[in-house]
């Protein structure tokens, strides 16, 4: 059944002749649209979501062992810093060296996705390779947790270019970015049966399901849970 449809942008004006006498805001008009849509009988579609591309166990492997033989130790760090936490590369070139608790064995991430503030606790066995980072950057007094020779925190692009070379170092097929080292990660986490609300500080969600259960736990129990299967990870 072919269907004659005025153009959208035609039908937005005839209807904004009834809104504009009342000065409507944004909730307004949301909340008449919603109910338009039920009087109309309109479902809302969903897009079915992509599921990540995540690499393999093996390639990871192979990845960390080209990286540790270039012998490059910031870019170790850098790397191992995505894989033991799954923070995002916007977040991990914001990292001051003073947002570091080694007592703790927690980073705060500060302006995260949203600008949400959270904390997100690494591995005992990180703390030692990332205090010895951390004292030779602090001889070169610098500021942030990574900075260039230039003396400059990195920029998206500059942590991107890194995990690429050591891709292409690797012969791997596909590129590694800081996306897939997150889903690794936090797929890896959920294959071990780590439960949702656990792996909240890491993933830095705001699911409404997660928030619920995650409310009533500490960072403490989920950091309790995260280092119960950390000695497991494949690098």
């Amino acid at each position: 059944m072919n269907i004659t449809r005025t153009p959208a942008k035609k039908k937005a004006k005839d209807i904004a002749k009834y809104f504009r006498k009342e000065h409507p805001n944004y909730d307004y008009i949301r909340s008449v649209f919603a109910h338009l849509r039920k009087e109309l009988e309109i479902e809302v579609t969903k897009k079915s979501k992509k599921l990540p591309d995540i690499p393999t166990e093996a390639e990871i492997e192979k990845y960390y062992e080209t990286v540790w033989k270039s012998k490059n130790f910031q870019d170790l760090i850098i790397i191992k810093l995505f894989l033991y936490t799954g923070i995002r590369v916007s977040e991990l070139i914001n990292i001051k060296i003073s947002d570091i608790d080694f007592k703790k064995c927690q980073i705060r991430i500060n302006q995260g996705k949203g600008n949400k503030d959270r904390i997100v606790p690494f591995p005992v066995l990180f703390k030692e390779v990332l205090a010895m980072h951390i004292s030779s950057a602090n001889n070169r007094n610098t500021l942030y947790l990574f900075e260039s020779s230039w003396g400059k925190p990195y920029t998206d692009r500059g942590i991107r270019k890194i995990l690429e070379k050591h891709a292409v170092q690797a012969g791997l097929s596909r590129n590694i970015s800081p996306h897939r080292l997150r889903h690794f990660f936090l797929t890896w986490l959920k294959q071990k049966g780590i439960d949702d609300a656990f792996i909240q500080p890491y993933s830095g969600h705001d699911t409404r399901q997660s928030l619920e259960v995650y409310s009533k736990l500490t960072i403490k129990e989920a950091q309790e849970k995260y280092n119960d299967v950390i000695g497991e990870f494949p690098v």
